[in-house]
């Protein structure tokens, strides 16, 4: 088995589903958005599965909406941070 193969976070799926929903995969930089996953998946507890279909059908509605919003403000918070960092850079 390969971990990095077999398994992974549900997070990171929801996370570019919202970054897509942003349109920011058409604004910003590769750099910007890596940045921005990792700070956005740092805010929040993984949830690893081994297969899409698990969640799809084992994931409470209540459960996958609560999820959505925790992205939604970890992917703003992180857009805030980067921000400003990238104003800082800019005003030194």
């Amino acid at each position: 088995m390969k971990l990095d193969d077999d398994i992974h976070n549900y997070y990171e799926h929801l996370v570019l589903e919202h970054i897509k929903k942003l349109g920011l995969d058409k604004s910003k930089s590769d750099d910007y958005l890596a940045d921005l996953c990792c700070l956005t998946l740092n805010q929040i507890p993984p949830r690893y599965i081994r297969f899409e279909v698990d969640m799809a059908f084992y994931l409470p509605q209540s459960e996958k909406q609560q999820m959505e919003m925790n992205v939604e403000y970890a992917v703003e918070k992180a857009i805030k941070y980067l921000d400003q960092a990238e104003n800082k850079k800019r005003e030194a």
